[in-house]
Order: structure tokens, then sequence, then C-alpha cells
């Protein structure tokens, strides 16, 4: 042993045995060690190879071909894509849009059989999650094709449409056209158009809000269109200006106006020094054919147009009604590449329906000699005019006159009356002084229905209307919506209009 008490006296010298290597094989004696009697033959180490240390067991994986490629290998490259099998699971390409096809992408993934339509969302790696529905072609004739259709667009024409909560501008305080109620519009034709025009303070705002989405319940403040308020009332001022825009879920549009001929915008332009156009010399003439403009422009556009009075009668009513229908523009021809022409002829003047409200009506108002007395009056007033004011709304079709027959109106035109709104309170404090206390719990006489139930029957009336075609061609919401603006840019221009203003002058 050594000094350092080792009992290998060459472990840590130079001396020292050295460890035998690979491919070297110990000699020792024949039949003492099997695998040293057989022949070894040293193998080459390559770079895969893993130094030597414990073995762990993995889980073999097999790398295979894609089928395609299998096939092809098998059969030669003679084989035409078109019977390379398709894959069950389809491969998904992360691509930007119009690009080829990347380098390193599978053939089998970018080759398509002949013939057959790749959708855009296939081309661009998206697959639609939801079934498409490829309504956007219907009714379009001609220009539908067989085509596949973006299944983004196909869903988003399966969207229910956005419900308006308030009404938006379609002509500003300024007379200039406004676009914010393109988004509301859809492609679709089955539609209805319902202006209304009056005096100031007849009711218009209240009564489209009650036709379109609000019921006599609800609170006023709450309407769709902003009635006049208490203060607005007590100074004389007007509530709505331009032209207000409304459309309900039922795709029925409701145009609101300020009032025709109104003095408060008159006292507005006079105090305020706001200048006037050049055409216009006067401000009273400036309110007029601001008033005529509306009506005009209304005429053309609706298919229904209410005319709101909260007495009766007013002569220059009618008088205003017969100027703007002589200065209504002329109904544009079809083109000749129109596939949707009416088959009418192309000078053909389109008329709206004309409805007169009587709103505000008195108890008296509805005693049916009274009645045919107010029908008698207009019919002799509107009997030169091209407007549709005759056999499409009755009151007694209504059954708000249960014992009249319908030949006891001889010339029956579209009228309606809406009496007083009254609530609840103002019902119990008319009940009859001196009756029992049973019967004084009840309302008193009215001589009519009640105010919410001839609204419901005036709103099925008007939503009854015919809807004819606004022009020689059939036209969607959006189309109506454009064509709408350019019949409203016609009638600032118009001659017309603008010799007329020349003669008040």
């Amino acid at each position: 042993m050594s000094e350092s008490g080792h009992s290998q006296p060459g472990m840590y010298c130079p001396g020292r045995r050295r460890r035998r290597r690979r491919g070297e094989r110990d000699v020792g004696p024949p039949g003492q060690n099997p695998s040293r009697d057989r022949e070894y033959l040293p193998r080459e180490r390559d770079g895969s190879e893993e130094p030597p240390g414990p073995v762990i067991q993995k889980t073999p994986i097999i790398l295979a071909k894609p089928p395609a490629e299998r096939l092809q290998a098998k059969t030669g490259p003679s084989v035409a894509p078109s019977v390379v099998p398709v894959l069950e699971k389809p491969i998904m390409l992360m691509k930007a849009r119009d690009d080829g096809v990347k380098p390193g992408t599978p053939p089998e993934a970018s080759a398509q059989p002949p013939g057959a339509s790749v959708s855009k969302t296939e081309r661009e790696g998206q697959r639609p999650t939801q079934p498409v529905y490829q309504i956007q072609n219907r009714g379009m004739g001609g220009a539908a094709t067989s085509s596949a259709v973006d299944p983004l667009v196909g869903q988003a024409k399966l969207i229910p449409p956005e419900k308006m909560r308030h009404s938006i501008k379609l002509v500003d305080d300024q007379m200039n056209w406004c676009d914010s109620a393109m988004e509301f519009l859809r492609d679709q034709t089955d539609m209805l158009v319902v202006g209304v025009i009056g005096l100031q303070g007849s009711g218009k705002s209240t009564i489209m809000s009650l036709l379109s989405a609000n019921t006599p319940e609800e609170d006023p403040r709450g309407y769709v269109f902003r009635a006049q308020s208490t203060e607005i009332k007590e100074r004389g001022g007007n509530q709505s200006t331009g032209v207000d825009f409304f459309i309900t879920q039922e795709r029925v549009i409701f145009l609101d106006t300020q009032p025709i001929l109104s003095p408060s915008i008159l006292d507005h332009l006079i105090n305020n020094d706001r200048k006037l156009p050049p055409e216009y010399n006067l401000p009273h003439n400036y309110v007029e054919m601001q008033s005529l403009q509306i009506a005009a422009f209304l005429f053309t556009v609706c298919h229904v147009v209410i005319v709101v009075q909260d007495w009766f009668t007013d002569i220059n009513l009618y008088r205003f009604l017969q100027t703007a229908e002589m200065l209504k523009p002329s109904t544009p021809s079809a083109s000749h590449d129109s596939s949707g022409s009416s088959g009418k002829d192309d000078g053909a003047e389109y008329y709206p329906h004309i409805v007169f409200l009587q709103n505000k009506a008195r108890r008296d108002d509805f005693c049916p000699r009274n009645l045919k007395n107010m029908h008698l009056v207009v019919d002799k007033l509107m009997a030169h005019s091209h407007l549709k004011y005759k056999g499409t709304l009755s009151m007694l079709d209504c059954n708000v006159f249960p014992g009249l027959k319908s030949e006891y109106f001889e010339n029956e035109v579209n009228m309606f009356l809406l009496p007083v709104q009254e609530t609840e309170e103002d019902n119990l404090s008319k009940a009859g002084a001196g009756t029992y206390p049973l019967f004084s719990l009840l309302p008193g006489y009215r001589g009519h229905p009640t105010f919410s139930a001839l609204v419901s029957k005036l709103r099925s009336q008007i939503l009854a209307m015919p809807r004819s075609q606004l022009s020689h061609t059939i036209l969607t919401e959006k189309n109506w919506f454009h064509y709408a603006a350019r019949i409203w840019d016609g009638v600032k221009k118009s001659s017309a209009l603008s010799e007329y203003s020349r003669l008040l002058s």
C-alpha cells in the first residue's frame, strides 16, 4: 500500500491501466465469454446517434406521405389531378388575399378538380360555421347567377334588421339631405312609405309616433317623433324641423315634416336676420317655398300622405295642396335597359294616396249627418285633383258607426276622425252629476269609441293601403333612398318653383 493509503498504486499516476475503447475486444481464455468468441465488426457512428446513456422507451412515430403523394408514387406522375381522392379532413390554408400559393404548400391543397367552384372563404382559409342561404338573388331575374355566394354576405342577409329607437334626420333644418338613414335600409322591395303634412300644432308628430312604434298609454316624452313640449307650446314655437325618418320592423317608413306655412319659422327668420337665398327676396316667400318643396317631395316619394288638421276646414290648406300638386316633379321615365319595368306607359305620372285626418275632433263631428257634410265639402274641393283621395280608407269599414250602411256616404273620401286624447282620470271626472253612486264611477257619454281604439283602427287602415310602384322601376329600400335624394335635389333646383317664387315676389 502506498503512503496515500490507496490499494491500487497506479490509479492516479500515468502508469494507470487505460480504459477499453469501443471496437476493441479483450482477449481472454476461450469459452469464458461467448460474446468475445464471435467476430466483432465495428459500426460506424453517425451524427444522429445519441451518446451512450440510459435507454428510454419511446412511442414509435410512423411518418407517412399524404395519400395523393403515395398514389402518385405508385402510379407515376402521369396521373391526372382529377382522380386524386379528396381528403375527408380539409387542409386549412392561411394566406393573404389575391396571393398565389406559397412555397411549401402541399400540391393537393392547391389543386382543385376542374369545374368545381371554390368559395371565397375556402380560398382565404375560413370555414363557415353556419349554413348559408342564397336569398339575396331572389327576384333579380336575369341578374341572378349560379356562382358561389360569399357566406359572410349570406349570413348578413339573414340577420334581423336593426330596430330603431328614435327618429333620425332625412332633411336637416338647413334643407340639406342627410345620409344617416342608409344604414337602416335593406335590399328588399316590400315596403310602405307614409308621410305627413299639416299646420303648426295640429299633432303631426304625435300621430306619426302612435302609428309607428308607440301607444297612447306611453309617456309622450318617449315617442319616436318628439312632440311639442309645454315650454314650446307656451312660446308658440315648432318642434319638428326639416324631415324626420323612422322605419319599423314591418318595413314601414314614416316621414315626419316641419309644419307648413309656419309662423314660428317666419318669426325666427325675421328676428334673427337670417340670410336668405338670393332667389328669395322676402322671408314669407321663403317659408312658403320651403313648405311647397316638402309637400311636392312627399307627393313623389310616398305611398300615403296624411294631411292633419285640427279643425274643419281651412280653405288655404286645400289651395296649398293644389299648388304643391302642380309643382310636383314628374315621374322619371324608365330606362331602356331596366329589367324591372312595371309595364305602364312612360308618360304616366305617379300620384300618392292622400288621407284627411281630422285630429282633436269634437263629439258633434262624429254625428253621421255632420260627417256626411264634411265628406261632401272635401270631395268638392278636391274634385279636379289627381291625388288619390277616395276609395282606400273608410270609417264605416272600421265598424265605428255600426248602424250605417256603406251607401250612406255617397261621396266618401279618405277621411278619419280622432278625438282629443284623454286619460282615465279625465273620463272619470266627466261622469254625470246627480246620478246614482254606482253609475258615478262610469265615464261619461263620448259618442265615439276610445282614442286608443280609433288609433288602432286608423293604423290598420293605413298599413292596408295599396303599395303601388313609386316609379317605372321596382325600388328596394336602398334604391328608394337614392331615388328620394335625387328627387329632393331636383325639387330644390326646380325651375317651376323658381318661377312661382318670382311671381310671388
